[in-house]
């Protein structure tokens, strides 16, 4: 059974939706990773599962019992949660941070919770930082210490909420060191992150999330070896695009051109390829596809990530390919000789050559 179960998911602000129709189960021990865009509701995601944000509209059930206003305390002695602020209390020192909650919250003696405090900062190597204040902290160690606040709670499960975004990129390895120490002993650990890396090699499965729900989820093999849907794919690959309509036989054929030198100047893309990519908007655009259809979509795609590059012209009508019946034969063989690969597609009405260098 799940240790944590969200159906039909909706959180609202005002006329703002930011989470719409969101369905996840998370088992016992699981380490599941959030990646995506910025703005499409993953922090949000958490905030409302642990009910700091309550949902405006679904269900979230922890260990089989529905969370409502009623229990949702008790829930989130269960649910740690890190932020990427660190939330530390600027005036008791680490052992103080730690002892609060199992103190003030919990009922624990002050002895035995300071001892606690000092098993766990010896898990997060910083035994010797006990009495520090958090001004005497730096970033990763400040982060580190939440980490340990949140343990002292002994929570089932553990939110993180973009635990290494406020940090320098010298210390994002000390706090992602204790998560993978945290992921090997079998925590259940939900975490919004950037760190790809961690994302791909510690986690049983990984949400992207867009659109204001889960987008595609699958394991890390899946998701980053082999994405299904286009803005995934555009995630994981870092593609960049760019498109333009051609409306009829007398389009502004400069500006087309302008477009994509632009594009290729703004995203580095090397000399060689650049002027290639003209060639081919040109030739496909201007000499073949448009004296035959007329109206048609051209798209430029690039994944700096893959060094790959992808041209498609899309045009309306009949099932033909437009290069095996252009009237200029130099023009249909320069495109030919100028990619890796050319494929042409028929579907629903809309005929798209594709050429690949």
């Amino acid at each position: 059974m799940s240790i944590l179960s969200v159906k039909n998911l909706e959180k609202r602000f005002g006329d703002n939706i930011i989470l719409q129709n969101v369905n996840a189960e998370i088992a016992k021990g699981e380490v599941i990773s959030i990646i995506g865009p910025s703005g499409t509701g993953k922090s949000t995601f958490l905030r409302a599962i642990n009910f700091l944000d309550p949902p405006t509209g679904g269900e979230v059930y922890f260990d089989g019992e529905l969370i409502t206003k009623r229990n949702m305390d008790a829930a989130r002695h269960r649910m740690g949660m890190v932020f990427q602020s660190f939330g530390l209390f600027s005036h008791l020192d680490v052992v103080g941070n730690l002892t609060a909650g199992p103190v003030k919250l919990l009922g624990t003696p002050k002895a035995e919770a300071e001892e606690k405090a000092a098993e766990l900062l010896k898990t997060v190597g910083l035994s010797e930082r006990a009495r520090f204040m958090p001004r005497q902290l730096s970033g990763g160690q400040k982060q580190r210490v939440a980490i340990a606040r949140c343990l002292a709670m002994a929570p089932e499960v553990i939110l993180f909420d973009e635990p290494t975004s406020a940090l320098d990129p010298t210390m994002v390895g000390e706090v992602m060191a204790v998560m993978r120490s945290l992921a090997k002993s079998g925590m259940t650990m939900i975490v919004v992150t950037h760190e790809m890396d961690f994302a791909r090699d510690v986690s049983n499965r990984v949400l992207y999330m867009d659109e204001g729900g889960i987008y595609e989820e699958g394991s890390p093999d899946e998701i980053f070896s082999a994405p299904q849907k286009p803005k995934t794919q555009a995630f994981i690959y870092n593609i960049r695009s760019f498109n333009y309509e051609v409306t009829s036989r007398n389009f502004d054929y400069v500006e087309m051109l302008g477009g994509v030198e632009n594009f290729c100047f703004r995203h580095a893309i090397e000399r060689k390829a650049a002027n290639k990519l003209q060639l081919l908007a040109e030739e496909l655009v201007i000499n073949i596809v448009t004296p035959q259809f007329g109206a048609c979509s051209l798209a430029l795609r690039f994944s700096e990530k893959l060094g790959s590059y992808e041209m498609s012209v899309a045009y309306a009508g009949r099932q033909v390919n437009a290069l095996e019946t252009a009237e200029d034969d130099l023009s249909a063989m320069m495109v030919t000789n100028s990619a890796k690969e050319i494929r042409h597609e028929y579907t629903d009405g809309v005929n798209t050559i594709t050429a690949v260098l």
